[in-house]
């Protein structure tokens, strides 16, 4: 929580604006942030400063993992943050690769899950890892990578995380996550959280022990007409102990996330927190 109320003040005060022509708004932005989560510890990095809604947090990294294309079936697990970009970005809307309603194209876990070889077929990034680590095997390559800039004209949205890189020391997993852009306000919270689940739940696939799970951000900010409810609002408030997620020891392979896996697999314990805040969100 205090990595999390550090950045919003050093972009408060640090961040230059910058302007973004795709929402055609102002950012308050700065340069490289380092997080740390302890997810050996359950120390579960969920805002307590507002309310925060955790479960589509998971839903949309469960969705991911399973290679959804689709808002609907996003929808289906809870998690309606692709809604917007599918159905209301109109670059997408005039795009000939867009398929109709609620198709997002081949963005995140479809590259995830089916990479396209130039050569034909699809590299499955995820289930190589999730075989390699259950054998105890870490090539030093166990990357999963969601940025195909070769595919960016054929889906709604790039990326913002794009690349997650497992590593295994004796029995211990540790997760290095990447992500070229991040709304502070509203996005960060939701991909701390998917950063910690993404290393606790392949642990538990693979049979290994969760260690610390690094978070680089290179472009960190805070839009123009977030600024005043983040200085007058939140960075106000007293921060809450941290939370613990359960996870459902049942969980124990990549078929049982692709298959039978919901969000009442999850539950939040000691959850304190403040109000929600209705920050502006940016197509």
């Amino acid at each position: 929580m205090q990595q999390y109320l550090d950045l919003c003040q050093r972009i408060v005060e640090q961040g230059v604006w910058v302007e973004n022509e795709r929402t055609g708004k102002r950012c308050k932005t700065v340069i490289n942030a380092d997080l740390t989560y302890q997810v050996a510890d359950g120390q579960f990095p969920l805002i307590t400063t507002r309310k925060s809604f955790w479960k589509g947090a998971i839903a949309e990294m469960l969705g991911y993992l399973r290679g959804y294309d689709n808002a609907a079936d996003f929808r289906a697990i809870g998690c309606n943050t692709w809604n917007a970009n599918a159905n209301e970005n109109q670059a997408w809307l005039n795009n000939a690769h867009r398929k109709g309603e609620d198709d997002m194209g081949r963005v995140y876990g479809v590259q995830g899950r089916a990479w396209s070889k130039p050569d034909g077929g699809s590299i499955d990034q995820f289930k190589k890892i999730v075989d390699n680590l259950s054998r105890g095997i870490d090539d030093r390559g166990e990357i999963l990578s969601f940025y195909n800039p070769g595919e960016f004209h054929m889906g709604c949205l790039r990326p913002c995380m794009h690349t997650h890189n497992f590593s295994l020391l004796g029995d211990t997993l540790y997760l290095n996550s990447f992500q070229r852009s991040c709304d502070v306000p509203l996005g960060l919270n939701f991909n701390q959280v998917q950063v910690y689940f993404l290393l606790a739940i392949v642990a538990q696939i693979t049979g290994h022990k969760p260690g610390v799970a690094y978070h680089k951000i290179v472009n960190a900010h805070i839009y123009e007409d977030q600024l005043d409810l983040m200085q007058s609002v939140q960075l106000k408030r007293e921060p809450f102990p941290s939370p613990t997620l359960k996870i459902n020891p049942d969980i124990k392979s990549l078929e049982d996330l692709e298959t039978w896996v919901t969000l009442d697999d999850f539950e939040l314990e000691g959850y304190q927190h403040h109000e929600a805040i209705k920050y502006p969100f940016s197509v």
